[in-house]
């Protein structure tokens, strides 16, 4: 900890801008499995708004504004927000690839080693870029002998 600097910060949400909020729910449902948070719906209940969406119960949420998607700009918006996934978690997200019909842009996701941790890397339907990523790299390996 820095001095003065308090400890325990942890990220709370990230804020995406989206045409329509219900339908780019349904899509982070079905791709990262978030649901609405609950005690948050009075926040959606207002059109300028966030509709509040999470994959963990709520400790870590994207917050869904209606507005201009970051879309192909390269200088729009936040560079990539990551997801961190067990392994077993990362595995079975690599399984639905197919399945989900992901892109990275206009390639199809890519599962990269780093060595220490494997990532897919995607975009949303607005452009926004994301990653899957997991540190549980040994067993991931292990599971995935041939993966890039």
């Amino acid at each position: 900890m820095s001095q003065g600097v308090p400890s325990g910060f942890e990220l709370d949400h990230v804020e995406l801008f989206v045409p329509d909020r219900a339908a780019a729910a349904a899509w982070y449902a079905a791709v990262l499995g978030c649901a609405p948070v609950p005690g948050t719906e009075h926040w959606a209940a207002d059109p300028a708004g966030p509709l509040m969406i999470s994959p963990d119960e709520g400790r870590t949420k994207l917050a869904l504004f209606r507005g201009e998607p970051q879309g192909v700009r390269a200088t729009a918006g936040f560079h990539r927000a990551a997801f961190r996934v067990n392994g077993p978690g990362f595995l079975a997200f690599v399984r639905r690839l197919g399945e989900i019909e992901l892109r990275e842009g206009e390639a199809p996701p890519r599962v990269v080693d780093h060595d220490t941790a494997f990532s897919v890397y995607f975009t949303d339907p607005y452009g926004h870029r994301l990653e899957v990523t997991t540190y549980d790299h040994t067993a991931v390996r292990a599971a995935r002998p041939t993966a890039a």
